[in-house]
């Protein structure tokens, strides 16, 4: 996706009559910031927008057939045992199979949609841990020119990436499923179906935190005995119906953010 796509987006209905939990700003709305912040939230999501130094590359794994076409039982647990160790907090050492490729690529999504990619610091850290080490400083360099000032502004935070005082920054991805479209003995085609929230949790915030469906596509290499991203790509969808429920205030979402931790995810 490309930075002047157009972003999806998920309407809520909200409950008649009485205060909006939001301050005004309705899920569904068309203002410039909404727009805004649709946009914003593509790229915060697993770096959507951004166009990555090299991404062509050329797919040399092998097609595999009925690829895209999972089993029944796709989501059935595999037996085999969950990855044991961490590299930056983030899951690692994966089986050299299909299903290690699929954790791994599951993992990366959730690292690459998280609020710590606002960090400097801690955004180059995930970025050494899970791409080739040959592509690192491609995605470094790109990623520094997108995470600017003026784009934390844009989202609602403070210029070094923080939420300002009162206010929750929420930014997660949450993998819903998993394919491989190519595999090789050292390479993996993976598309990772997501949703994702983004926004500032606040009484009074205009950025409230919103949900959008997403698909990820990685291209993964077999090297330093893991696996890792040399290429990344991302589409909208597939979009359920949004159902129809009241949209929680923003203490809640505040709160369950802050009490809800994320996943390790393992076939």
């Amino acid at each position: 996706m490309s930075p002047g796509d157009d972003a999806g987006q998920t309407r809520t209905r909200l409950p008649e009559g009485g205060g909006d939990p939001y301050g005004g700003a309705r899920r569904g709305g068309r203002s410039s910031s909404r727009s805004l912040v649709t946009v914003v939230g593509v790229v915060v999501l697993l770096i959507a927008a951004i166009a990555f130094a090299n991404r062509g590359g050329g797919d040399s794994a092998a097609e595999e057939g009925g690829g895209d076409s999972p089993k029944s039982a796709a989501t059935a647990p595999s037996g085999e045992k969950p990855v044991k160790a961490e590299s930056a907090g983030i899951p690692s050492g994966y089986a050299h199979d299909r299903q290690g490729a699929e954790s791994a690529a599951a993992n990366y999504a959730v690292a690459l949609g998280s609020a710590e990619m606002f960090s400097k610091a801690r955004r180059d850290v995930i970025l050494q841990s899970i791409i080739v080490p040959a592509r690192v400083a491609d995605f470094e360099e790109t990623l520094d020119r997108a995470y600017t000032p003026e784009f934390n502004k844009n989202v609602g935070l403070t210029d070094d990436g923080t939420a300002p005082k009162g206010f929750t920054f929420v930014s997660r991805t949450s993998p819903i499923g998993t394919k491989v479209t190519s595999s090789s003995a050292d390479a993996a085609t993976v598309e990772v179906w997501c949703s994702g929230l983004l926004g500032l949790a606040g009484e009074s915030s205009t950025n409230p935190v919103t949900n959008s469906w997403f698909t990820i596509t990685m291209q993964l290499q077999w090297t330093t005995d893991d696996w890792k991203i040399v290429t990344h790509s991302q589409k909208d969808g597939p979009t359920p119906v949004p159902g129809d429920k009241r949209a929680s205030s923003a203490d809640e979402m505040a709160k369950a953010v802050e009490e809800y931790g994320g996943f390790t995810y393992a076939r």
